[in-house]
């Protein structure tokens, strides 16, 4: 936005205080003044004044008028405004200049940080005041827009390789098939079927994580005992292919949200906790309820030992976890990913927690609909 030219603050800030100056020395002066024109009498004479014979005293009192007062006080008042203007004005320049410094120095980290320069801190010295609060919620803004940047970038790396690798395996295919009319027809197409619905899924992830971090959704009542129901019968075939046991038990929780996500949330939670579980005889627990601090759900499987390190990492983009089963049903390295992104837009917390037997727990809290 374009603007006019303008006073500084500071030069605002001294005018401020040279005028109240200027205003609470003439109040000063006028009530001196009123002050002594109670003890002046108000006679006028030739002389300014009159003499009254002082009998204690060989010589006469010289009492002056309004007059004379007037002609002493108005010079020298005139005079001390004139000084406090000055004095107003150099010193009001100086303690603005001192007030803003602070500021000054948050002004210019601010224009910096306008460049992409987001590793710079401010770390403003002294003990704790309105500049000082907000030079420090500056620098925490700072952090977490260089840990966002990262992440971003991290992101945007792993995902360009993820798309990058279906798109090879399909070129050196097709390069294959141009080399070797001979190769069976059938097989190649099974493979750029299997290696383009990879991508297709790769790519809706990637959607449903932008959509999740836009918070570009509309907000109802949303039941998470129902989506755990849903979501435990469409990945019920899934788990007994792989000898998977799951039970959901639960009381009503209700919150406010997107259907659509928190029902993609449960399922890939679900989903997560029976792939990545034990070859055979696993078992999963899905459990929702309400507390004061909301809503709960939780997902709990068996597997392998977790370290803590690892589970830390879980959550990032394209993380699955190198000591974790891989299998064909691994996914794409997005679904604890989007968990956590949907999570996020519904103003709740996630909790990864690795079982001591083996295996993982999973917690998501989101905010009560009913406050």
């Amino acid at each position: 936005m374009r603007r006019s030219p303008g006073l500084s603050v500071r030069l605002k800030l001294t005018l401020s205080y040279a005028g109240f100056l200027m205003v609470a020395g003439t109040l000063l002066l006028a009530v001196v003044w009123v002050f002594l024109l109670r003890y002046v009498p108000e006679v006028t004479s030739t002389g300014g004044g009159f003499v009254v014979p002082d009998r204690s005293s060989p010589q006469p009192a010289f009492i002056p008028n309004r007059s004379d007062l007037e002609r002493a006080f108005v010079p020298k008042a005139a005079i001390a405004l004139g000084c406090m203007l000055l004095f107003g004005l150099v010193g009001g320049w100086i303690l603005a200049g001192r007030m803003l410094a602070p500021l000054n120095r948050i002004t210019r980290a601010t224009r910096q940080a306008t460049t992409g320069s987001l590793s710079h801190r401010i770390q403003m010295e002294g003990r704790n005041d309105e500049f000082r609060q907000l030079a420090d919620d500056f620098d925490a803004m700072l952090a977490r827009l260089e840990a966002h940047v990262a992440e971003q970038q991290r992101f945007a790396a792993n995902a360009s390789h993820e798309l990058r690798t279906p798109l090879t395996i399909t070129q050196t295919l097709l390069e294959v098939a141009r080399n070797e009319p001979t190769r069976n027809v059938d097989e190649l197409i099974d493979r750029l079927h299997h290696v383009n619905a990879r991508a297709i899924d790769l790519t809706e992830a990637l959607l449903m994580l932008s959509r999740a971090d836009q918070q570009a959704f509309a907000r109802g009542a949303v039941d998470l005992s129902l989506a755990a129901e849903e979501a435990t019968e469409t990945l019920l075939p899934l788990a007994e292919k792989r000898g998977t046991t799951i039970e959901t038990s639960g009381d009503q929780a209700l919150t406010t949200g997107s259907q659509a996500l928190l029902l993609q949330m449960t399922t890939n939670l679900v989903h997560n906790a029976i792939v990545h579980n034990l070859p055979e005889s696993g078992a999963v627990w899905v459990r929702t309820g309400a507390h004061r601090a909301g809503v709960v759900l939780t997902v709990e499987s068996t597997g392998e030992k977790l370290t803590p390190q690892l589970v830390a990492t879980l959550v990032e983009p394209f993380q699955r976890g190198n000591q974790r089963i891989r299998t064909d049903h691994a996914g794409i390295g997005l679904g604890l990913a989007i968990v956590q992104s949907i999570v996020k837009a519904h103003d709740g917390t996630l909790t990864l927690t690795p079982r001591p037997e083996g295996g993982l727990v999973v917690s998501v809290v989101l905010p009560s609909a009913t406050g």
